[in-house]
């Protein structure tokens, strides 16, 4: 009799163990997918922070060059002016 108790304890739990590991089957679809589109946009994350350092490098270089323009053309208007008197 107490075999019997025993067994039906068994097939309770693992029927409700059953239960549960196939409600969390059933919620794994949504979260695979959603790790799926984090893991997308990480990517675009990343190439986007490498085109905004590359945009960055590229506009310091040409502040650079406009103040190497902006310093060249001050001189030459210096010179200009010198020779007009």
């Amino acid at each position: 009799m107490v075999l019997w108790i025993v067994i039906a304890v068994v097939l309770v739990g693992l029927l409700v163990l059953g239960l549960a590991a196939g409600s969390l089957m059933g919620r794994l679809g949504p979260l695979r997918r959603a790790s799926t589109t984090l893991l997308r946009r990480q990517s675009e994350v990343e190439q986007l922070r490498a085109a905004a350092v590359t945009l960055a490098q590229e506009a310091e270089a040409l502040r650079l060059k406009t103040e190497i323009t902006q310093e060249r053309l001050a001189l030459i208007k210096v010179k200009d002016g010198t020779r007009s008197r």
